[in-house]
């Protein structure tokens, strides 16, 4: 709910909310132009000597102003004609007529009323409400995102869109938010919808006498002019009317004759506060707020066009469920836990499969549980674990929901939880064990044992869909093709074997687009540490290399170990030069190096090295890179050698750390090298370096016991790091 509710007042107001913020950023600037061309007030002058100075040029006064920009003006009549001139504060003495650019007014009005009167005003009112709700639901997004209000200023990862989205919106925010409540109450103001201003002036009776001259009065010598904010002068020729001073404590009435204030109304608090928000929003008299609350809304077009990328993704990767019946009338509620899209896949080939025998099915993700309706007879979730027990994108809110959900629930549907994983990680299936567990500590009765899937196995997914079926009573055929993903063609353009002395191959393999020269196709964009999908002949699904190369090198290089058995690795140490593979480049913004000159600490064993690799050779900038890795053999598999000893003397890479197993003088592993070296990676932690590791299961999970002794002498441990994003691992 909380997502729409972002997501919502973005796409429908997006390109009035740009106006209104690239108006407002342009009056920003003013506030500041005006500190640097308004004469400084000496301390010190009094109302009355400048408006005695002022009235001996001037055959009429009507008004001195000391206006919101810093701005000294006075309205007079001479000869008949009527002007507003800018006057010198020290002298009084004339500096020329005052006048707004027409540019001003025209931006002022654009901000203000879209040039629209009336009906632009009322516009603008919305669009202030609008930014309020996106910045306030934008900064709770991110603060659930990166673990609760504390964590608001962790690293923030994920794509360039989320990336750049999260890092303005979190330093516009408060600008926002006090830019759109200031707005909001100065539109409620214009059409009267707040309480009236202005204390009770009482009745007053002036002496009658001749006026003196205004630079005699007792009353306005006693004010000095940085206090004043108008001055306004009798009517020539009736000896009733006075002199009317106002300040911001409020407004005095002066005989003028005697020079004796004759009455005093103060202003009321809601005088204070409107004062108050006007100088908030507009930034007059606060030069420096103006100009960061101009910064604030320069970030909203940014902020729209990557939240537009964002919608437009999250649309795209979700796929369309044929037939989802409202979530009210559905007996029978399917929700999906997922990062990508293959788990989507299942819970679609389940939902088709359940509608056609009858069921009222609605399909939704995991964090979008918001009740049960009284016509839900069962709940089947479908969840996929990130990483090693971790939730995925879709579900990261539900176990949150559930716990407040469930005892608002007065009775308890059966449930079947499914989980996708890899069983080859420590934790398969953690996080449908996880959801398993606490719809059991609710009271939910199972329909079916959890089940767990491995790497997508359509044949379990299959006997599941019978196991189902039984506890419905009915068959329930399910028959699962997974989606082939869009690829593009690539072709060899070189290749370097490692390893095959000790049997244990490895191979570096560089990929181009098809063609020479102009012939050949673009790449997308792409960064070391992205994944390349390879569909071998013959496999259904695809097997993803972690990549060790960008876009800006031209070409897609990936290190692949040969694998017993393995259909892809056998298929791709097996291409010659321009041969061909089909494959798609999948992100990867968990693992990416932090921004800034802090250290980095790159750790990888075997093939592992290749994003690491990857990552050394795009420090073009010359940040602090120590390379810690292992190998079998010095003599045969030490991949990248020659590559890492051209980016050492480049300043690139700043220290290699090799261990090889098969060593002639004898064995050691790279978590022994962490070992001996852990002086040194203390000192590096302590001055903010960020550890990322690449490699096998069992080689990180060495690498975790050999660095918790590293950082525990300065309070912290690993999943403090991993939690502030200093502590990445991609794992296979």
């Amino acid at each position: 709910m909380l997502r729409r509710l972002h997501a919502l007042p973005g796409l429908v107001l997006a390109l009035g909310l740009t106006v209104t913020a690239l108006s407002g950023a342009a009056l920003s600037v003013q506030p500041a132009l005006d500190r640097l061309t308004a004469p400084a007030i000496p301390s010190g002058t009094s109302v009355a000597a400048l408006a005695g100075a002022v009235a001996a040029r001037h055959e009429s006064v009507a008004a001195i102003r000391l206006r919101a920009d810093g701005i000294l003006t006075v309205a007079f009549s001479d000869g008949g004609g009527r002007g507003v001139e800018q006057i010198d504060p020290a002298t009084g003495a004339g500096l020329g007529p005052y006048q707004v650019s027409e540019t001003t007014r025209f931006v002022t009005n654009l901000h203000r009323a879209f040039l629209s009167g009336d009906a632009g005003r009322a516009m603008a009112g919305i669009g202030a409400l609008a930014m309020l709700i996106l910045s306030v639901s934008g900064a709770v997004l991110l603060a659930r995102r990166l673990g609760g209000a504390g964590a608001l200023l962790r690293p923030i990862r994920g794509t360039p869109a989320q990336r750049w989205h999260g890092e303005l919106g979190r330093l516009a925010a408060a600008g926002l938010i006090l830019s759109s409540l200031t707005g909001l109450w100065m539109s409620a103001g214009s059409f009267g919808l707040m309480p009236e201003t202005g204390g009770t002036t009482p009745e007053v009776a002036a002496s009658g006498g001749v006026p003196a001259p205004v630079g005699t009065l007792a009353a306005l010598r006693a004010i000095d002019v940085v206090r004043m904010r108008e001055l306004t002068f009798p009517a020539p020729g009736d000896p009733t009317d006075t002199y009317g001073m106002r300040t911001a404590a409020g407004e005095a009435r002066i005989d003028a004759a005697t020079g004796a204030e004759l009455s005093f109304a103060p202003a009321t608090p809601l005088d204070h506060l409107n004062d108050l928000l006007r100088t908030l929003h507009t930034g007059r008299g606060a030069w420096a707020l103006g100009l960061l609350l101009g910064l604030a809304a320069a970030a909203v077009p940014v902020l729209g066009a990557t939240g537009v990328v964002m919608w437009w993704r999250r649309r795209a990767a979700r796929p369309r469920i044929a037939m989802n019946a409202p979530v009210r009338t559905a007996d029978t509620l399917i929700l999906v836990g997922s990062d990508g899209n293959s788990t989507w896949g299942f819970a679609a080939t389940l939902h088709t499969a359940l509608t056609r025998a009858g069921h009222r099915v609605h399909t939704t993700a995991m964090n979008d549980l918001r009740q049960l309706p009284a016509a839900t007879e069962r709940l089947l979730i479908l969840a996929a674990t990130h990483g090693d027990g971790g939730a995925p994108g879709s579900a990261s809110a539900f176990l949150s929901r559930l716990a407040h959900l469930a005892p608002r629930v007065e009775r308890r549907v059966p449930i079947a939880v499914l989980g996708f994983g890899d069983r080859t990680f420590p934790r398969f299936c953690g996080y449908a064990e996880q959801v398993s567990a606490a719809l059991a500590a609710q009271g939910f009765p199972q329909l079916l044992p959890l089940k767990r899937i491995d790497r997508r196995s359509a044949q379990e997914f299959a006997q599941w869909g019978r196991d189902l079926g039984a506890g419905l009573g009915h068959d329930l055929v399910l028959e699962h093709i997974a989606e082939r993903p869009k690829t593009l063609a690539l072709e060899l353009a070189a290749r370097q074997d490692y390893g095959a002395a000790i049997g244990a191959p490895v191979a570096i393999l560089r990929f181009r687009r098809p063609g020479r020269g102009a012939a050949a196709g673009g790449l997308p964009a792409f960064e070391p540490g992205d994944l390349l999908g390879i569909l071998a002949p013959g496999a259904d699904m695809p097997r993803f290399y972690s990549l060790a190369s960008s876009s800006r090198d031209g070409m897609l290089e990936i290190c692949v170990r040969l694998r017993a058995g393995g259909l892809c690795s056998t298929f791709l140490h097996g291409l010659a030069p321009d041969d061909r593979v089909e494959a798609f480049i999948r992100a990867n913004p968990a693992f990416r190096p932090a921004k800034g000159r802090a250290p980095l600490i790159l750790i990888g064993a075997g093939a592992g090295i290749g994003p690491l690799a990857g990552l050394v050779r795009a420090n073009a900038a010359g940040r602090p890179v120590h390379l810690y890795w292992g190998g079998r053999s010095p003599s045969s598999d030490f991949l990248y050698e020659h590559e890492l000893a051209q980016h050492l003397a480049e300043k690139r890479l700043t220290s290699l750390q090799t261990a090889f197993s098969r060593a002639p003088d004898g064995g050691t592993y790279v978590q022994d090298r962490i070992t001996a070296d852990a002086p040194r990676l203390r000192e590096l932690v302590r001055q903010g370096a960020q550890i990322l590791v690449c490699g096998g299961r069992d080689m990180a999970e060495a690498v975790t016991r050999a660095f918790e002794p590293v950082v525990r002498p300065l309070g912290l441990d690993l999943p403090t790091l991993k939690s502030h994003g200093r502590y990445v691992e991609d794992v296979y």
